[in-house]
């Protein structure tokens, strides 16, 4: 029996790292195929090589499959995931009075354009009170990606936070928030960031312009200089990240 926490999207089993009762379904020839596809298979050291190529002709047995027979009497429960984490967070904001709405806990994509995206709900709410009368919150799970551009420092959810200020400029009563369950966003000590509809008027006056810190991936030092950082400390555990949006 072996229990799994979730930190993969979807909850594939195969792929997440507490799982290893759990039949691959990746072979020595997939191995070496990413490795050719990133022009890395030359760079590899020869040792590596030479098992992936073994390996590739039979010379050495592949890693259990799901029709082995070992997988007979093994069973895999996902304990813990990003639903979880989820749900904990809609149904506290719901016990709070607010109209609430798990969006997703697949959540992938660019961080600066979910930044965007978010930001749009939250005017879409303000404006036109879709998908959800105010007062409202919605709760959006899953892991995003950052290209590195820049020289900057920072972690997913502080990028999306910061691209989406321009975004949500002037409206009262918005608030985003976005953290990663582990406590650790990026190669940061912070866990995410929060930001308000005030947020793009308060780094003005501290003449922070937010889109030339996001040109440069630099999204930790905006907010350590707006002390919006979210600090958790690391939690010991992790199952992606979590956006939360409220509109008063």
């Amino acid at each position: 029996m072996n229990l799994i926490l979730s930190d993969v999207i979807g909850d594939p089993l195969e792929f997440i790292a507490s799982g290893p009762t759990v039949p691959d379904s990746t072979t020595f020839k997939d191995a070496k195929r990413v490795l050719k596809k990133y022009s890395l298979w030359e760079k590899a050291p020869a040792s590596v090589r030479k098992v992936l190529s073994d390996g590739e002709k039979g010379l050495i047995s592949e890693t259990p499959k799901p029709d082995d027979a070992i997988f007979r009497k093994v069973f895999n429960v996902v304990v813990g995931n990003n639903r979880t984490a989820s749900l904990a967070a809609y149904n506290y904001l719901k016990s709070k009075g607010l109209n609430t709405l798990l969006l997703t806990t697949t959540l992938e994509g660019e961080a600066r354009h979910v930044g965007v995206m978010m930001a749009s709900i939250i005017q879409e709410i303000h404006v036109s009170q879709n998908p959800l009368r105010n007062p409202a919150a919605i709760v959006a799970g899953g892991e995003t990606t950052v290209t590195v551009i820049g020289k900057g420092i920072g972690g997913r959810n502080q990028e999306l936070a910061l691209a989406a200020i321009p975004k949500i400029k002037g409206i009262n009563g918005a608030v985003l928030a976005a953290m990663s369950t582990d406590g650790v966003d990026g190669p940061t000590d912070a866990a995410g960031a929060i930001i308000d509809g005030k947020s793009l008027e308060r780094a003005s006056k501290r003449g922070l312009v937010s889109e030339e810190y996001l040109a440069e991936n630099d999204s930790y030092n905006f907010f350590l200089k707006m002390e919006d950082l979210i600090f958790t400390g690391q939690t010991g555990t992790n199952v992606n990240d979590v956006c939360v949006m409220v509109v008063l």
